[in-house]
């Protein structure tokens, strides 16, 4: 039987979206703003996203210590929330689209390895979140997931699959969950 061979794995086996100057760039940039636990306004946090290539909507919400990957490959929609310690692994595109709110140490992982390649090749693919969705505290999101429109998924949940609209995700549900309904203004 084969074994992993991590010897063998080429780390620059994907398309970055940017030079090497930008990407350092970008590293000194989100070192100084993003990841520190000064409360820099949203909006020079905003300002810095768009002047390396994400696309963001209206009223940006987010925290400190926030550490984005590859701005460049980030699509964030209008009036969105993103949490204290939320890590964006985007070597993928990663897309929110209007009213999603991200809890704290939200991980979505836009990569990962292929388990079946002996080098450990990469097994990148894009994230898609659709409107009104609501990622609650310590939830990981897993390469090639779309979470559809008005889902939530809750704490500590690991996503590995799509997740149909109105769904709640809960820990013990394994996706035999329930539809939300908001009844309250």
């Amino acid at each position: 039987m084969e074994k992993q061979d991590t010897s063998l794995f080429q780390a620059g086996s994907f398309d970055r979206g940017a030079g090497k100057l930008k990407e350092i760039s970008w590293y000194l940039v989100k070192s100084l703003f993003f990841l520190t636990s000064i409360p820099y306004p949203s909006s020079f946090k905003k300002f810095l996203l768009i002047l390396y290539g994400a696309k963001v909507g209206k009223s940006l919400y987010i925290r400190p210590r926030v550490n984005i990957h590859f701005p460049w490959k980030l699509r964030i929609g209008n009036y969105c929330w993103i949490g204290d310690r939320c890590e964006i692994l985007n070597l993928e595109h990663v897309i929110f689209e209007d009213y999603v709110a991200l809890a704290h140490d939200v991980y979505l992982a836009a990569a990962s390895h292929d388990i079946s390649s002996k080098s450990m090749q990469y097994a990148n693919k894009p994230i898609y979140i659709e409107s009104s969705v609501w990622i609650a505290t310590r939830a990981f999101i897993g390469p090639g997931v779309r979470i559809k429109n008005n889902a939530v998924i809750g704490a500590c949940c690991a996503i590995f699959k799509d997740v149909p609209e109105n769904t709640v995700v809960t820990v013990n549900s394994n996706y035999n969950s329930f539809l939300r309904k908001i009844t309250k203004p």
